[in-house]
């Protein structure tokens, strides 16, 4: 048991390493798991050995994956479970057992493995890491996306399909001489009595519980009272020989329908992100580098044929069964590819029972580790190699032939804004034409707005032409890129100097730029943020005449402040200089009603 002062030397250490790595890789455009990885590395006896004692660390650090299970569950209504039933139990069925038939035969057919051995390893490889999908999908905001939802169903069904094969293993080696068949029953009896009891608690025990300690009204026994929850689930289910993630994510779905399940999970994030990562560097720490020094080309190989069966499997599945496009079921392929946590649990116990040696468990970790290391690398080469075709998608040849008529105003952009703007100058039968680089904006907009939108780049003098823009009154730029707004500004008024030039403006810097170019900037939030602060005005006690004046002050003295902030914005010091008078005038003016 380590003393006090190795125990805070390990805390600084941990939170050092990933305080420096994390940033760095993310700068690197890696990934923070990976730069957790690379830590791990960094500081494990292997390397530094800055820290000796991995299997303390490896064990606290499992229960960053119990409470990302939690969360999963927390947020998985049995409803909603039943909605995804397809994805998860029908896809999920699929990939695990097609990878694990496929990884399984070529562990007993080419690597000489026992078929118990063959069956482990084929499925505890077709596992996917939950921790580092989710959160990979979670930092490059596609979650949402097609592959994203498939690739949360199919894990999900693996963390359930990781606890029957932790209950597998102990039987598949029961065949050999320290096991009998009375140890395996017994077994399976203590894994489905604790099911039963955190199923049956869970639904009669936890909502009580959370009421009578809402009561109290103290946050920190609120929080104190979800860790006890998912911790001590954890443990039960760990003392009945199942994995500890079981119970968290079992303990999750009881709750998911409760009205404690918000509370629960802004009290469990932060916990659930600072252990993840430390999870991530756990597993940096346990690489084994001498192996990797000893024989980089098996390591290498046996890295490379993982991922490669994995990702051919998961791209045919994601096709046939999930009903994805080529981009989308290679995206998913690259997410899924690496090995998961579970197979270290699987392979740790497939080892004390006796099927997997010494010298395979090492090299069967490592794999895995390499895996989930090269993840990351292969989600950003994958979506830099599919943003180049995406962006040459072809383009229909009835969006490109533009039909301009005599428009009386020209759109730059249909996103939200341009939608707003063209619907009423439709409804107001003023003649128009809009243009978009967006073939899928196009195809909505046409279909639900019947709006003459075409398929042009407003930076491109011809395309300015054929839109005749030079015979235009008005031309209204709302693209949300505020660089490329800017240049087609500019490049409008230059060819066109009489034309009308109306831009959507992010922000004040933004608005100066676009007065420079001879464009009339529109503040995207400013009129919006005028009328909620109006109505609130009015509900904390102003009359309405009060709070419209107070705007109509307010909104003439920051156009003012404005208008002095663009003539002195190059100084830093006289920005902000002006922005403290214009507090203190503001509230002059304010008082000055009240009196």
């Amino acid at each position: 048991m380590p003393h006090e002062g190795s125990l805070l030397q390990t805390a600084v250490i941990f939170l050092l390493a990933a305080v420096v790595a994390v940033p760095l890789a993310k700068r690197l455009q890696l990934g923070a798991v990976l730069g957790y990885l690379l830590a791990g590395v960094a500081i494990g006896p292997q390397a530094l050995g800055l820290i000796r004692d991995t299997e303390s660390v490896a064990h606290i650090s499992e229960l960053g994956v119990v409470l990302l299970l939690f969360i999963i569950g927390l947020e998985l209504s049995p409803r909603r479970l039943w909605l995804m039933r397809k994805s998860v139990f029908g896809v999920g069925t699929a990939q695990v057992v097609l990878t694990g038939a496929v990884l399984g035969a070529i562990a007993l057919f080419g690597f000489s493995q026992s078929l118990p051995a063959a069956i482990v390893l084929g499925l505890g490889l077709a596992l996917s890491s939950t921790a580092l999908g989710l959160q990979s999908l979670a930092e490059s905001k596609q979650l949402n996306a097609p592959h994203g939802r498939l690739a949360f169903a199919i894990l999900l069904f693996q963390d359930i399909a990781a606890i029957p094969l932790i209950a597998l293993v102990p039987l598949l080696a029961a065949s050999g001489p320290d096991t009998s068949h009375g140890d395996s029953i017994e077994h399976g009896l203590k894994v489905f009595a604790s099911i039963a009891i955190v199923i049956v608690g869970g639904r009669y025990l936890l909502r009580p519980l959370f009421r009578i300690v809402a009561r109290t009204g103290l946050p920190e026994v609120s929080t104190a009272t979800a860790l006890l929850v998912v911790i001590g689930t954890a443990w039960l289910m760990e003392e009945a020989g199942v994995s500890m993630a079981l119970g968290a994510f079992l303990a999750g779905l009881l709750l998911a329908d409760s009205e404690y399940r918000h509370e629960l999970e802004s009290q469990i994030e932060p916990f659930k992100g600072l252990l993840l990562g430390l999870f991530f560097i756990s597993v940096g720490m346990g690489a084994n580098l001498r192996l990797l020094l000893e024989m980089p080309l098996v390591l290498l190989g046996l890295t490379l044929l993982l991922i490669g069966v994995k990702l051919a499997l998961l791209i045919g599945v994601g096709r046939l069964a999930g009903g994805l496009n080529s981009a989308s079921a290679l995206r998913l392929g690259m997410v899924l590819a690496a090995g998961g946590e579970f197979a270290f649990v699987v392979f740790k116990l497939g080892k004390d029972q006796g099927l997997l040696d010494t010298q395979t468990y090492d090299l069967l970790l490592m794999t895995i580790t390499l895996s989930m290391a090269l993840t990351p690398l292969l989600m950003l080469g994958c979506a830099r190699a599919l943003k180049r075709p995406q962006a040459a998608r072809e383009v229909p040849e009835q969006y490109k032939a533009i039909d301009a008529g005599t428009p009386r105003v020209v759109i730059a952009g249909m996103g939200r804004m341009g939608q707003i703007v063209a619907r009423i100058l439709r409804a107001q039968k003023i003649p128009f034409i809009a243009l978009e680089t967006s073939v899928d904006a196009i195809e909505m907009t046409r279909m639900f707005e019947q709006v003459p939108v075409f398929y042009g780049d407003p930076l491109r003098p011809e395309v300015l032409h054929a839109a005749k823009v030079g015979e235009a009154e008005y031309f209204i730029i709302t693209i949300d890129d505020p660089e490329v707004a800017i240049h087609t500004a500019e490049r409008a008024k230059r060819l066109y100097p009489h034309l009308k030039v109306i831009a959507r403006a992010r922000n004040r810097q933004h608005v100066h730029k676009l007065i420079d170019v001879g464009a009339d900037p529109i503040r995207e939030t400013f009129y919006s943020s005028l009328e909620m602060s109006r109505r609130a005005l009015i509900g904390l006690g102003l009359t309405e005449a009060q709070a419209t004046d107070r705007i109509a002050r307010f909104t003439e003295h920051d156009e003012q402040v404005l208008e002095a902030q663009g003539q002195v914005r190059d100084d830093r010091a006289k920005v902000m200089q002006t922005a403290k008078e214009a507090r203190v005038e503001l509230e002059r003016l304010f008082a000055s009603d009240d009196v």
